[in-house]
């Protein structure tokens, strides 16, 4: 049998991992102190921060409550605020500096650069011209400025549209709406776009409702002669209905060239009331217009159409600056039918408020006791002052 030996292992072969041991516990002794103080600096720090946060919240509280305390003006660009600190109370002015911008003047109508809206009448009106005549007896119940000449916008339409209809040109005839339609006197917008194809009939109704430019003006451009001949026989209807101080240049009123007196006009609105279709269309409250794909809502741009007070035959509106606001109309007041003249008045309602004014005026000293004594209604209409 083979001798057992046994073998020394010698302690030499330990020595590097025990030297190895022997730093990783100096080093973790020494470490771990810094890392403990490290992270306790770390939340003295996060402390710190939240402290500082809470005194600064609490500073613009208290400054917030400050400044909440009183301010009161002291004067034109003045502010002072009042203000407790300490038991104290704190006065603190402020002057504000202002810079200023010059304004601009506004355009004035025509009426206004003639000083017209300095003459008083006895029922206050905006409008600087107003004329108020019974159409049946011819009596002229009110009047101011009625035979001054002035722009009268698009009141120019009630003429277009008389004559279109008293043209008897086919209603249903297709019209396009072409760039010649376009509005390069004032730039005014139309949803009618360039292309657009509706019958003669529709665009006479947007034109007297809604006093629509581009389709005034290419009924104009399709009458028969073209616009040229349009406007002539535009200018010899109004000398046939005696209107003496009116002309006209072009079918929509936007230029200030179209020019009348409220005597004119009232001869117009006269003859325009024994028109079937003016008084339908001018009087009609709405109207929807299909242009290709789409549906158009159109309304009345005179909001007392649609009023339970009124009784209105024939109206038309206008508008631009050189005229002011316009109005006309032939209305049943008091059992008289009365036609109504309004030009240049200032400010977007004033024509409608002086319609309402007159309206009211007539009804308290003007009412028709026997409305059928009244003469028949005359194809034209000469003015009378009898009555003032």
């Amino acid at each position: 049998m083979p001798e057992a030996r046994f073998c020394r292992v010698s302690s030499q072969r330990f020595l590097p991992a025990l030297r190895l041991f022997a730093v990783a516990l100096c080093a973790t002794a020494f470490l771990l102190p810094t890392a403990q103080a490290a992270k306790k600096a770390q939340v003295s720090k996060k402390a710190q921060i939240a402290a500082e946060s809470k005194r600064s919240a609490d500073s613009k509280r208290s400054a917030k409550g400050e400044q909440a305390d009183r301010v009161v003006s002291g004067g034109r660009n003045v502010v002072a605020s009042i203000r407790k600190r300490g038991g104290k109370t704190v006065v603190a002015v402020q002057r504000r500096s202002v810079v200023r911008v010059p304004e601009v003047a506004a355009r004035q109508s025509f009426g206004q650069l003639a000083g017209l809206h300095s003459t008083e009448d006895a029922l206050d009106l905006k409008s600087s011209v107003a004329l108020v005549i019974d159409q049946d007896t011819r009596e002229v119940l009110f009047s101011k400025n009625d035979s001054v000449v002035l722009p009268i916008a698009s009141l120019t339409k009630l003429m277009t549209g008389l004559l279109i209809s008293e043209a008897h040109l086919p209603s249903d005839e297709l019209i396009t709406i072409t760039q010649d339609d376009v509005d390069t006197e004032k730039g005014s917008r139309s949803r009618l776009t360039v292309g657009s194809t509706l019958p003669r009939g529709e665009l006479l109704h947007l034109a007297l409702m809604s006093s629509e430019n581009r389709a005034a003006h290419a009924l104009g451009r399709t009458y028969p002669g073209g616009l040229a001949t349009f406007v002539s026989v535009m200018n010899a209807k109004a000398k046939m209905l005696g209107m003496k101080d009116t002309r006209y240049v072009e079918p929509t009123g936007l230029s200030s060239r179209n020019q009348s007196s409220a005597q004119d006009l009232a001869l117009l609105v006269n003859a325009a009331s024994a028109d079937a279709t003016v008084r339908q269309l001018s009087t009609s409250p709405e109207y929807q217009v299909e242009v290709g794909n789409r549906v158009l809502q159109y309304n009345t741009t005179n909001r007392l159409v649609k009023s339970p007070d009124w009784d209105i035959g024939l109206q038309k509106t206008g508008y631009i600056t050189e005229a002011g606001q316009c109005l006309v109309m032939q209305a049943r007041i008091a059992g008289r039918k009365l036609i109504m003249v309004f030009l240049d008045s200032a400010g977007k309602l004033g024509r409608i408020a002086d319609a309402e004014r007159v309206r009211r005026w007539v009804e308290a000293n003007h009412h028709m006791i026997n409305p059928a004594a009244a003469t028949p209604p005359q194809p034209t209409l000469a003015v009378a002052h009898v009555a003032s």
